[in-house]
Parts: C-alpha cells; structure tokens; sequence
C-alpha cells in the first residue's frame, strides 16, 4: 500500500504542484488548508506542513500534531530564516525546506524520512541495542530509559540509533546527516543540534541526564554515564 501523504499549504497551487509530484513517485497524496491538518487521524504517514501560512501557522498546527503523536513532518518555510528552522525542528519537526523549492527535492525529503521510519522487513537481535538504562527496539521503533518509554521523532530515533550503534565513538554532524540521509543530502549542523537538544531534553524529563554528550569542535558521542554497572559490556545488544 502506499505511503499517504498530507500536504497542508494555503496555497492551492503548492498543494497541487506536490500532490502530483508525490503521486508521481508512487505515493498517495492530498492537500488541505491549515483547517485541514487532520494529521493521524486522517490516515496520512507524513505531513508536509508550511510554516507560514496565516492565522494558525505550522509551528502551532506541529504543536497541536505533537500532542497526538510522533507523525512525521516535513516543514515548508517562505523565508530562508534559520530562526523559523530550528523553531520547526525542536518543536518536533523531522526537516525542512525553504521555498522556491523543487518538487523533486521535496519528494527526496519526504522518500528518506519514510525510509528511516519503516520496519525492517526481518527482526532480528540488532535490531535491539541496549546501553545500561537506555533500550531501542529496532523493530518496534521505541526507546526506553530504565523501561519507561520515551516518545521519539523518526529522525530523534535514527540520530540515538547511530550513537547507540558505536557507544565509544565521536560523529561528526556530517557524519550523522550521511548515516541518516545518505552523502550529500543538504542539511545544516544546526539541525541536528536542535534534534540533540530535542533528545535530551525527552530522556531527562525521565531521569536520563546524560544520554548524549558534546565533544566540543568534533561531534556527538553516547553519553559515558549511563548507569553500566562494572563490568557490564560497553554496548549490548540483546
């Protein structure tokens, strides 16, 4: 079955424009004004959510959808303001793009966040990473901190998997945007800070104080302090 696809644009021209784009690539696709945004309940796998649109711009339409769940979303910005970015994506936001836009690019974004959201087909034991109080289910899609489950973006989820993946080693930001997106996916450093912040602000309303830890000028690392007990491998896997 195909992937569904909300766009929700004022404008019925940009609705229109993506909404063939997307079905183009094999996607079921339709767009909706800002009252339109039923979000899950409507069915869709994705919103493609404009954050400028008047009255009840994107920003609260990501507030409103964040309350509901963790439904992908795909920010569409008529300004190339950083400012607004950053706000979409520590509001839960999964990536962006900054009108004029291609239709082309825009499908790219929207194809690679559904990648890192599927199922694996098969489960097996790596898809289940474990580091002292912090779990992933691979399969599942869920993260726990001492068995308490933490409500995850798809890319918040994918950026802690990479972490998790190799416990002792330093990413890059380039190096995690290559992991989540594949080489050359254009994407600033400030994103996948404001996605950091994100996590560890979620890990540490549940006592998870340091899951992610800065490597001044190089990168991100799993944090060292994650209640292993002496002896206890550096990362598990079940």
């Amino acid at each position: 079955m195909a992937h569904r696809i909300l766009v929700v644009d004022d404008d019925p021209h940009i609705r229109q424009l993506l909404a063939f784009a997307l079905e183009k690539a094999g996607l079921a696709a339709r767009g909706r004004g800002r009252r339109g945004c039923a979000g899950r309940r409507g069915g869709a796998d994705l919103v493609v959510l404009d954050i400028n649109m008047p009255g009840m711009d994107g920003l609260d339409v990501c507030r409103r959808l964040r309350r509901q769940g963790d439904l992908p979303i795909l920010f569409l910005s008529s300004r190339d303001d950083e400012i607004d970015r950053i706000l979409g994506i520590e509001l839960g936001g999964d990536d962006y793009v900054t009108k004029p836009f291609s239709p082309r690019e825009v499908v790219a974004r929207v194809q690679a966040i559904l990648r890192r959201a599927r199922t694996p087909p098969t489960a097996g034991a790596a898809d289940m990473l474990a580091r002292g109080r912090l779990s992933l289910d691979g399969e599942g899609w869920t993260a726990r901190w001492d068995g308490a489950e933490v409500g995850l973006t798809v890319t918040e989820f994918g950026i802690l998997k990479i972490l998790l993946s190799a416990p002792a080693r330093v990413f890059t930001r380039d190096q995690i945007i290559d992991r989540l997106h594949g080489p050359g996916f254009a994407i600033t450093d400030r994103t996948i800070d404001s996605h950091v912040r994100n996590l560890r602000g979620k890990f540490a309303a549940v006592g998870g104080h340091d899951v992610v830890e800065t490597r001044a000028g190089v990168g991100y690392r799993l944090g060292p302090c994650l209640g292993v007990q002496p002896g206890q491998d550096a990362a598990t896997r079940a």
